[in-house]
């Protein structure tokens, strides 16, 4: 295990990542979320936007997201609404490994995303998922529920939270049902941007 396990997700002031309906899943309520960013010219250029965008803090963070990542695990609900959403090529660019409980063959993009499905848990996505890393860290890009299964078994490293300033009301939060005697937190920084 050379590489770290962590989360990076975007979190609304209070607490929610996503909304509750899986229609809204990638709706108006999640692009405000996400608003932060999509200017940001790695993120434009990783996702085929156009050229040109915002640079600085904001802009290397998602850049240094990108770079430590070597595979990723995710839940099948944002599988699921990023199948519609995403484009062809999709903005992984790494092997990603789908929590299911349904057999399916690895589905390819172009530009070097493999979407793997695992039907045995948690523990054997996590272990597909460190081999395709190598020596890069594995991202547990979500959802809640996939994030918060990772974080009750002790199997997060560490995690980033860009909170924005939006509120939601309702969805899904972050922590909810979080094991809070199994996870000890030792806060590393803070960058207002």
């Amino acid at each position: 295990m050379a590489g770290k396990v962590f989360f990076s997700v975007s979190m609304s002031l209070d607490g929610f990542i996503a909304p509750e309906s899986v229609e809204d899943l990638m709706g108006q309520a999640w692009m405000e979320l996400q608003q932060w960013i999509f200017p940001q010219r790695f993120f434009r250029e990783n996702l085929k936007l156009g050229e040109g965008g915002e640079e600085g803090r904001d802009n290397d963070i998602v850049r240094e997201t990108f770079a430590r990542t070597g595979a990723s695990v995710m839940g099948k609900r944002m599988f699921d609404a990023g199948e519609q959403a995403w484009p062809e090529e999709a903005p992984f660019h790494t092997p990603v490994f789908v929590l299911t409980h349904e057999k399916r063959d690895p589905w390819e993009r172009p530009g070097g995303t493999i979407f793997h499905f695992v039907d045995d848990g948690i523990g054997p996505a996590l272990d597909q998922a460190r081999e395709a890393a190598g020596d890069r860290d594995v991202r547990i890009a979500g959802g809640a529920a996939t994030i918060l299964q990772y974080m009750n078994t002790g199997l997060i490293d560490e995690f980033s939270i860009a909170l924005s300033p939006v509120l939601f009301g309702s969805g899904i939060r972050l922590f909810d049902g979080v094991d809070a005697g199994r996870v000890a937190l030792k806060p590393v920084r803070a960058e207002p941007t």
